[in-house]
């Protein structure tokens, strides 16, 4: 705040000091036409006020034969060399603070990214890109947005306050490595250019193998090709759209029910909880997993295997996930329990 505040104060300076100097053209102008009389036109005078406020003296045009003349001269070019050295000053200072500004800032993202863990990268931050944040800043999750266009964040500050970002092509391994990419737990290759995400997914492997990857793809005929090179899932948005029409008519309460947990103040989600593996094999009724905070719905096996419903015999065993139906604070919960039970 302090240094938009200041770059602010920058911008006046400069534009009164364009003022001043065009002020100083205009007296000046008016000034020599009266002493040129007849020995000069408009041009001459504009011409002469010019090379008397830039103090460069190619020749006087117009006769200056009265004291008073020269007074008027050297009094223009004092104010007009002072309102120049203002202006080109105040120049300087805004470009130099705004490239000054924009270093300190970087710098400091840096800085906090790096003390992030288990967050998420989201490449691209458009429309899609934007959408992504937005589900996670609700579900309490971190994350690091990167895209080539600075004013897509400056846009959207409002909209995601302390909002983390880089800007540069993220398929560049200092751009994502500044990202922590390393202590990342997974990555979003959503922007509008199948190649460019294409080349994100390579990179973004190369540097962490054990990423999650999931990636957008524009054309059907690239979703393959983003699974062979490194993509865990890739999302068509013509697919699902599709499939998402066809819901809407055959199964219309259950769209309408999805549709009303996502913009609920309450944040509820279909929330999915991996078992540490040092877990010890329990029955769910001896977890006891309830809470206001959250339904217990199913169990995924390590293998594979899905348990809907489970019973109180039913076992929980380490590296399976537990799925639930659950609030930020219904997730925080049930991962703290199933800590607590180990022990």
């Amino acid at each position: 705040m302090r240094v938009a505040t200041q770059l602010q104060r920058i911008v006046v300076r400069i534009v009164w000091a364009g003022i001043a100097v065009l002020a100083l053209i205009a007296i000046g102008t008016v000034g020599f036409y009266q002493i040129a009389e007849d020995n000069g036109d408009w041009s001459d005078a504009l011409y002469m006020t010019l090379i008397t406020i830039s103090t460069v003296g190619y020749g006087e045009i117009v006769p200056l034969l009265s004291p008073s003349d020269r007074i008027f001269a050297g009094s223009i070019a004092i104010s007009g060399l002072g309102a120049l050295t203002f202006l080109f000053t105040s120049l300087s200072v805004f470009f130099l603070e705004k490239d000054l500004d924009h270093s300190l800032r970087r710098r400091r993202m840096e800085k906090r990214i790096q003390r992030l863990r288990q967050h998420f990268i989201i490449c691209g931050f458009g429309r899609v890109g934007r959408s992504v944040g937005g589900e996670l800043q609700n579900t309490g999750r971190h994350f690091v947005a990167i895209d080539v266009e600075d004013a897509r964040f400056e846009d959207n500050l409002d909209k995601f306050p302390g909002l983390l970002y880089l800007q540069g092509d993220a398929s560049d391994d200092d751009l994502l490595e500044a990202a922590d990419i390393a202590d990342a737990r997974g990555l979003f290759a959503v922007t509008g250019d199948d190649s460019r995400n294409l080349m994100i997914i390579i990179t973004a492997r190369q540097l962490n193998p054990d990423l999650r990857i999931v990636a957008r793809a524009q054309e059907s005929r690239n979703v393959e090709k983003m699974r062979k090179v490194g993509a865990d899932a890739v999302i068509s948005p013509d697919f699902t759209g599709g499939i998402r029409l066809a819901s809407a008519m055959v199964r219309p309460h259950v769209v309408s029910f999805l549709d009303e947990m996502i913009r609920s103040d309450k944040n509820v989600r279909l929330e999915e909880v991996r078992v540490p593996a040092g877990f010890p094999t329990t029955r769910v009724g001896d977890l006891r997993l309830r809470s206001p905070d959250y339904i217990l719905l199913a169990v995924r096996e390590e293998d594979g295997a899905w348990v809907f419903n489970p019973k109180v015999d039913d076992l929980v065993n380490p590296g399976s996930t537990i799925i639930a139906l659950s609030n930020p604070s219904g997730r925080a919960q049930l991962k703290a329990h199933l800590i607590e039970v180990m022990g």
